[in-house]
């Protein structure tokens, strides 16, 4: 029998806890407290971290099916299923961002939210800068010209006054959210479907639920 066969029929017919794969990363970062054990890049030959999620799955199981979490957790153990969510998230590959996505899934999962993907955000136009005085507010101005106008039979200059405006919160800045949260997701998707490809989990059972694709399209 395989090692993931092995591990699959572990711990008897005990029913599994089901979980998405957003719930599964809180789970294991939040509540278990696991780490990420990221590999380091190879300087000598210039190729990549990253490695293959059969190649995390397979590495773990060579540790004897159990993983010791005690390393981390002073008195205390990081349930094995943990362990392998976590070197699940290390095998991020470089097309969905690699470490650097690995880290900010994990960090979401820790403090249990979803990226900011700046709902109800609509770009609007306000003065660069508003002076205040007892009077009140007031959009500031800059002089931008000068023209020549006939008052009282007398030819003056006058200064052309405008108001410099912004769009805030600016479009590319929404465009960026969506963009973060758009790749958030990948990164889950991958996740969840190795998790589940793998059949290594112990005692919870990944299931396909995720979180919303694109939210901003539904509102």
């Amino acid at each position: 029998m395989s090692i993931q066969g092995r591990i699959g029929r572990a711990g008897g017919g005990r029913a599994k806890r089901a979980l998405g794969v957003q719930a599964a990363l809180e789970w294991a970062f939040r509540v278990e407290k696991a780490q990420l054990e990221l590999p380091v890049p190879d300087e000598k030959t210039g190729e990549s971290y990253g490695y293959g999620l059969e190649h995390v799955l397979l590495q773990r199981a060579a540790l004897g099916c159990r993983i010791d979490g005690g390393q981390y957790k002073i008195g205390s153990y990081t349930h094995e299923d943990a362990e392998v969510i976590a070197a699940c998230v290390a095998g991020m590959p470089d097309s969905l961002g690699g470490r650097r996505m690995a880290i900010r899934v994990a960090e979401l999962a820790r403090a249990g939210l979803t990226p900011d993907w700046m709902p109800g955000a609509v770009p609007r136009c306000v003065p660069v800068e508003v002076k205040r005085n007892q009077h009140g507010e007031r959009a500031a101005t800059a002089v931008v010209g000068t023209a020549r106008v006939l008052s009282r039979g007398k030819w003056r200059s006058v200064d052309i006054l405008a108001c410099p405006v912004t769009f805030t919160p600016h479009p590319r800045q929404i465009e960026a959210a969506h963009r973060a949260y758009d790749d958030w997701w990948q990164a889950l998707s991958w996740i969840r479907d190795g998790l589940i490809a793998g059949g290594m989990l112990r005692e919870i059972e990944v299931t396909e639920a995720m979180p919303r694709v694109k939210p901003w399209t539904r509102m």
